[in-house]
Protein backbone atom coordinates (compact mmCIF):
# COMPACT_ATOMS: atom_id res chain seq x y z
CA UNK A 1 0.00 0.00 0.00
CA UNK A 2 2.61 2.81 0.80
CA UNK A 3 4.61 1.56 -2.69
CA UNK A 4 1.06 2.99 -4.27
CA UNK A 5 0.61 5.80 -1.76
CA UNK A 6 4.63 7.36 -3.15
CA UNK A 7 3.35 6.55 -6.80
CA UNK A 8 0.05 8.88 -6.83
CA UNK A 9 1.52 12.33 -6.91
CA UNK A 10 4.38 11.21 -9.61
CA UNK A 11 1.05 10.34 -11.92
CA UNK A 12 -0.31 13.02 -10.99
CA UNK A 13 2.61 15.11 -12.22
CA UNK A 14 2.80 13.15 -15.31
CA UNK A 15 -0.82 13.76 -16.21
CA UNK A 16 -0.68 17.91 -15.91
CA UNK A 17 2.37 17.70 -17.90
CA UNK A 18 1.27 15.66 -20.11
CA UNK A 19 -2.43 18.11 -20.58
CA UNK A 20 0.12 21.03 -20.82
CA UNK A 21 0.53 19.35 -24.45
CA UNK A 22 -3.05 19.42 -25.40
CA UNK A 23 -4.28 21.62 -27.76
CA UNK A 24 -7.40 23.43 -26.57
CA UNK A 25 -10.50 23.23 -29.37
CA UNK A 26 -10.94 25.80 -31.49
CA UNK A 27 -7.63 26.92 -31.55
CA UNK A 28 -4.75 26.45 -34.17
CA UNK A 29 -1.00 26.73 -33.82
CA UNK A 30 0.26 29.71 -35.88
CA UNK A 31 3.06 28.39 -38.31
CA UNK A 32 6.85 28.55 -37.07
CA UNK A 33 5.87 30.59 -34.43
CA UNK A 34 4.67 27.91 -32.10
CA UNK A 35 2.36 29.85 -30.72
CA UNK A 36 -1.28 29.39 -30.36
CA UNK A 37 -4.11 31.58 -32.29
CA UNK A 38 -7.03 31.34 -31.13
CA UNK A 39 -10.16 30.81 -34.07
CA UNK A 40 -11.54 33.69 -35.61
CA UNK A 41 -15.14 35.29 -34.18
CA UNK A 42 -16.84 37.38 -35.76
CA UNK A 43 -17.02 40.58 -33.59
CA UNK A 44 -13.12 40.25 -33.12
CA UNK A 45 -9.76 41.20 -34.36
CA UNK A 46 -8.83 39.15 -37.96
CA UNK A 47 -5.84 36.93 -37.00
CA UNK A 48 -3.07 38.38 -39.10
CA UNK A 49 -1.41 36.00 -41.66
CA UNK A 50 1.38 36.21 -44.73
CA UNK A 51 0.61 33.61 -47.44
CA UNK A 52 2.37 34.08 -50.78
CA UNK A 53 0.08 33.97 -53.87
CA UNK A 54 0.72 31.35 -57.55
CA UNK A 55 3.42 34.64 -59.23
CA UNK A 56 5.00 33.66 -55.12
CA UNK A 57 4.09 37.46 -53.99
CA UNK A 58 3.84 37.65 -50.58
CA UNK A 59 0.33 39.35 -49.03
CA UNK A 60 -0.02 39.99 -45.22
CA UNK A 61 -3.29 41.00 -44.00
CA UNK A 62 -1.57 43.61 -41.52
CA UNK A 63 -0.82 45.58 -44.64
CA UNK A 64 -3.49 45.93 -46.09
CA UNK A 65 -5.62 47.37 -43.49
CA UNK A 66 -2.81 49.53 -42.81
CA UNK A 67 -4.15 51.31 -45.90
CA UNK A 68 -7.52 50.95 -44.54
CA UNK A 69 -8.93 48.74 -47.11
CA UNK A 70 -11.88 46.14 -46.38
CA UNK A 71 -10.90 42.71 -47.43
CA UNK A 72 -12.90 39.81 -48.37
CA UNK A 73 -11.62 36.41 -47.97
CA UNK A 74 -12.69 33.49 -49.66
CA UNK A 75 -12.06 29.69 -49.44
CA UNK A 76 -11.10 28.43 -52.89
CA UNK A 77 -10.58 25.02 -54.54
CA UNK A 78 -10.46 25.54 -58.18
CA UNK A 79 -12.13 20.83 -58.56
CA UNK A 80 -14.80 21.74 -56.40
CA UNK A 81 -18.17 22.12 -58.14
CA UNK A 82 -19.38 25.00 -55.66
CA UNK A 83 -16.42 27.22 -56.81
CA UNK A 84 -17.45 26.83 -60.51
CA UNK A 85 -20.60 27.62 -59.45
CA UNK A 86 -19.31 30.90 -58.18
CA UNK A 87 -16.62 31.56 -61.13
CA UNK A 88 -17.77 29.65 -64.69
CA UNK A 89 -21.62 29.55 -64.36
CA UNK A 90 -22.13 32.84 -62.65
CA UNK A 91 -18.98 34.26 -62.22
CA UNK A 92 -20.49 36.16 -58.65
CA UNK A 93 -16.71 36.81 -57.66
CA UNK A 94 -15.63 38.01 -60.89
CA UNK A 95 -18.83 40.59 -60.63
CA UNK A 96 -18.31 41.57 -56.97
CA UNK A 97 -14.29 42.20 -57.41
CA UNK A 98 -15.61 44.18 -60.73
CA UNK A 99 -18.33 46.24 -58.50
CA UNK A 100 -16.49 46.85 -55.28
CA UNK A 101 -12.29 47.44 -56.50
CA UNK A 102 -12.78 50.86 -56.74
CA UNK A 103 -14.29 51.31 -53.50
CA UNK A 104 -11.22 50.60 -51.09
CA UNK A 105 -11.96 46.62 -51.00
CA UNK A 106 -9.32 43.71 -51.52
CA UNK A 107 -9.94 40.16 -52.20
CA UNK A 108 -7.98 37.46 -51.84
CA UNK A 109 -8.81 33.52 -52.54
CA UNK A 110 -7.28 31.40 -49.79
CA UNK A 111 -6.43 27.96 -50.79
CA UNK A 112 -5.93 25.68 -48.07
CA UNK A 113 -5.86 22.15 -49.74
CA UNK A 114 -2.74 20.01 -48.86
CA UNK A 115 0.10 18.96 -51.26
CA UNK A 116 -1.13 15.27 -51.63
CA UNK A 117 -4.42 16.30 -53.08
CA UNK A 118 -5.45 15.77 -56.68
CA UNK A 119 -6.21 19.51 -56.91
CA UNK A 120 -2.91 20.93 -55.83
CA UNK A 121 -0.85 23.00 -57.73
CA UNK A 122 -3.74 23.79 -59.98
CA UNK A 123 -4.20 27.24 -58.89
CA UNK A 124 -2.33 29.39 -61.68
CA UNK A 125 -4.65 27.32 -64.32
CA UNK A 126 -7.57 27.75 -62.47
CA UNK A 127 -6.51 32.21 -62.08
CA UNK A 128 -6.60 31.94 -65.88
CA UNK A 129 -9.45 30.17 -66.85
CA UNK A 130 -11.58 32.13 -64.32
CA UNK A 131 -10.26 35.30 -65.53
CA UNK A 132 -9.86 36.26 -61.73
CA UNK A 133 -7.71 39.66 -61.22
CA UNK A 134 -7.47 38.84 -57.44
CA UNK A 135 -4.50 36.48 -56.05
CA UNK A 136 -4.80 32.88 -54.91
CA UNK A 137 -2.83 32.26 -51.76
CA UNK A 138 -1.51 29.02 -50.98
CA UNK A 139 -1.92 27.79 -47.86
CA UNK A 140 -1.05 23.44 -48.09
CA UNK A 141 -0.31 23.72 -44.82
CA UNK A 142 -4.00 24.90 -43.54
CA UNK A 143 -2.53 27.01 -40.84
CA UNK A 144 -4.57 30.16 -41.66
CA UNK A 145 -7.22 27.94 -42.91
CA UNK A 146 -7.83 26.38 -39.16
CA UNK A 147 -6.91 30.10 -37.44
CA UNK A 148 -10.29 31.03 -39.27
CA UNK A 149 -12.03 27.71 -38.58
CA UNK A 150 -12.66 27.52 -42.54
CA UNK A 151 -14.77 24.37 -43.47
CA UNK A 152 -16.00 25.02 -47.32
CA UNK A 153 -14.81 25.95 -50.42
CA UNK A 154 -16.42 28.64 -50.24
CA UNK A 155 -16.26 29.66 -47.25
CA UNK A 156 -16.31 33.96 -46.93
CA UNK A 157 -15.28 36.09 -44.51
CA UNK A 158 -15.53 39.97 -44.67
CA UNK A 159 -12.91 42.51 -42.60
CA UNK A 160 -13.43 45.99 -41.87
CA UNK A 161 -10.61 48.16 -42.59
CA UNK A 162 -10.36 48.28 -38.68
CA UNK A 163 -9.29 44.91 -38.53
CA UNK A 164 -12.55 42.93 -37.53
CA UNK A 165 -14.10 40.02 -38.54
CA UNK A 166 -17.45 41.22 -39.34
CA UNK A 167 -18.78 38.06 -41.36
CA UNK A 168 -18.47 34.93 -41.64
CA UNK A 169 -20.28 31.69 -43.81
CA UNK A 170 -22.03 31.43 -47.58
CA UNK A 171 -21.49 33.10 -49.99
CA UNK A 172 -25.61 33.34 -50.34
CA UNK A 173 -28.71 31.54 -49.79
CA UNK A 174 -28.57 30.01 -53.46
CA UNK A 175 -26.46 26.93 -52.88
CA UNK A 176 -28.30 25.53 -55.89
CA UNK A 177 -28.19 28.03 -57.93
CA UNK A 178 -31.39 28.31 -59.22
CA UNK A 179 -32.47 31.40 -57.12
CA UNK A 180 -33.46 34.58 -58.76
CA UNK A 181 -34.27 38.30 -58.30
CA UNK A 182 -35.51 39.54 -54.65
CA UNK A 183 -35.06 35.90 -53.17
CA UNK A 184 -31.38 35.78 -53.78
CA UNK A 185 -29.50 37.02 -51.13
CA UNK A 186 -25.76 37.52 -51.17
CA UNK A 187 -24.63 38.04 -47.76
CA UNK A 188 -20.86 39.12 -48.85
CA UNK A 189 -22.50 41.99 -51.09
CA UNK A 190 -24.72 42.76 -47.84
CA UNK A 191 -22.28 42.97 -45.70
CA UNK A 192 -19.82 45.12 -48.01
CA UNK A 193 -22.78 47.44 -48.47
CA UNK A 194 -23.53 47.68 -44.85
CA UNK A 195 -19.71 48.51 -43.82
CA UNK A 196 -18.97 50.74 -46.54
CA UNK A 197 -22.07 52.82 -45.51
CA UNK A 198 -20.83 52.57 -42.16
CA UNK A 199 -23.59 50.73 -40.48
CA UNK A 200 -23.88 47.12 -38.69
CA UNK A 201 -23.75 44.03 -40.85
CA UNK A 202 -27.47 42.83 -41.00
CA UNK A 203 -26.98 38.79 -40.78
CA UNK A 204 -22.66 38.78 -39.61
CA UNK A 205 -22.74 35.14 -39.82
CA UNK A 206 -24.34 32.42 -41.66
CA UNK A 207 -24.32 28.66 -42.21
CA UNK A 208 -21.53 28.17 -45.25
CA UNK A 209 -21.85 25.60 -48.12
CA UNK A 210 -19.50 24.01 -50.28
CA UNK A 211 -17.06 20.80 -50.71
CA UNK A 212 -15.17 20.38 -47.44
CA UNK A 213 -11.94 21.76 -47.13
CA UNK A 214 -8.78 19.63 -48.14
CA UNK A 215 -6.71 19.59 -45.34
CA UNK A 216 -3.59 17.78 -45.05
CA UNK A 217 -5.22 15.90 -41.66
Amino acid sequence: MRRWTRTYPVIAIALLAAAAYVLVPGTAWAGDEGKEAKTAKVGSAAPDFTLKDTDGKEHKLSEYLKQGKTVVLEWFNPGCPFILLHHEKQTTMNDMYTAYKDKNVVFLAINSTHSGHPNYGKDAEAKKKFKMEYPILIDAEGTVGRMYGAKTTPHMFVIDKGGTLRYAGAMDNDERGKKTGSEKVNYVRSALDALLAGKTVAEPETKPYGCSVKYKD
